[in-house]
């Protein structure tokens, strides 16, 4: 049984930095704005953070933390909350995926799932 009594729906839109980024040097910019909504019958506020970051090389990098830029938003049922961050790597290609940690006001706690996306800057071979 589903129960839509918890639910955050999770998008990102990455975008590549050039003017932060030095190829030559193997240092690549990315941001990422990410919107959150709370599309369950329960207000919930997020806790913490967790991203896992995979460059072209494999290499995995996890960042975990409260909140989201300084803030642990409460989202009551149909609201939003968005925001910009950003993240580098050492190759022109990678992924980021993880979860929140959230608090419903009924004292479950629960995660909502950042679905995989890919970093990568334009024109790159697929």
């Amino acid at each position: 049984m589903t129960d839509n009594s918890h639910h955050i729906d999770v998008s990102v839109q990455p975008a590549y930095i050039a003017e932060q980024s030095d190829p030559h040097q193997g240092h690549y910019v990315f941001s990422y704005t990410v919107t959150i909504l709370n599309t369950g019958a329960i207000p919930a506020k997020l806790l913490t953070r967790h991203w896992i970051i995979t460059d072209g090389d494999g290499q995995v990098q996890e960042v975990k933390g409260d909140g989201v830029i300084g803030e642990q938003p409460y989202l009551k049922p149909g609201e939003g909350f968005q925001y910009t961050s950003g993240t580098f790597m050492n190759t022109p290609v990678g992924t980021m995926q993880g979860s929140y940690q959230m608090l419903a006001d009924d004292g479950e706690t629960f995660d909502a799932i950042i679905p995989s996306f890919r970093l990568s800057i334009p024109n790159i071979l697929h």
